[in-house]
Formats: structure tokens, sequence, C-alpha cells
């Protein structure tokens, strides 16, 4: 035990720093939602967050958007438990069979006008995993999709990039 200890002590530090964010484009996007969100949406939107077979690479990087340094809500834009308080869908993963009817019963619970956002590859193509017995293959072969979000996973970044175009859209 002691020399795997020591072996630790002296390998260091060995992790990456974080990779370089500009806090004024996070503003900026964040600003163009929030305008966007008070102008059509009464200043605030809901998304109910679903995974419909995803790896979680997604998830992390969505629950990131909540996070301290994203920290999404101050632009109006919160997560809900219940599509039935959601105005949008925001799906990850390729839509696997065991999820497919659970998704539509999640897409048809969302009051109208209901937007879809596919996040990541998967959720955008299918990613690696296409159409096969076991996935239908990306959100758009199940709902009709509003906007898609490449990216494996996206950056948060990247995702509130996304809610504006959906948005201003």
């Amino acid at each position: 035990m002691l020399r795997i200890l020591n072996r630790i002590r002296h390998a260091g530090l060995v992790t990456e720093a974080p990779p370089p964010v500009d806090d004024g484009e996070l503003q900026r996007v964040g600003t163009e939602v929030k305008r966007v969100l008070e102008a059509r949406y009464g200043g605030s939107l809901a998304i109910r967050e679903v995974d419909a077979g995803s790896c979680n690479g997604c998830e992390l990087e969505i629950h990131a958007l909540n996070n301290p340094y994203y920290d999404v809500e101050r632009f109006g834009v919160h997560f809900v438990a219940s599509p039935r308080h959601a105005d949008a869908l925001l799906v990850t993963g390729p839509v696997s069979r065991h999820m497919e009817a659970a998704l539509r019963r999640t897409w048809e619970a969302t009051p109208d006008p209901k937007i879809v956002i596919a996040a990541g590859q998967c959720a955008c193509d299918g990613g690696e995993f296409g159409t096969s017995y076991a996935s239908c293959g990306a959100v758009a072969n199940v709902l009709p999709v509003d906007v898609s979000i490449p990216g494996c996973p996206p950056a948060p970044i990247e995702l509130l990039r996304g809610l504006r175009a959906v948005l201003q859209g």
C-alpha cells in the first residue's frame, strides 16, 4: 500500500486544464435568449429533458447548463420534471425501441405549441447506433424535430446556441 501511495505522490497532477470558455460569448448568447424569451414566452422557457437511450455524455453537458458557471436560469431557461409544464422537449440519444412509446407519450403530454430539440449526434442522426432492431435511430424518425444540436457531446455553449436558434426561428 505504501508503494502505491508513493507512486501517486511522485506522479503529481495528471489532469487536464478545463477548456477555455469565452465569458463574453456566453453572456451575449444568453442575453439574446433572454430577449427572445421576454418577447415571445413571457420571460421563461420550461424544458423537459428526455434521455431516449443515450450514453449520458449529453446529460452531463446539459447538467452543466445549471451549474454556477453557466447558470441558464439567469437567462429564463429552467428544467421541469413534468412534460405537462414544459414548453420544449430536449431529447438525447438514439431513440431505443423500448423508449419509443414513452417518448411519444411525453410529446403528447407536452402542451401546444411544443418545441422538440435533438441534442447530441445520436439524437441528430442515430450516431454510431443508427437504425436497428434495438434502435429507431434519430429523434426525427419518431417525432418532428425543430432544431438539431450536433456534437458528441455538444458543449453547454452549443446547447445554448441551439436554444437561441430555435427560439429565433
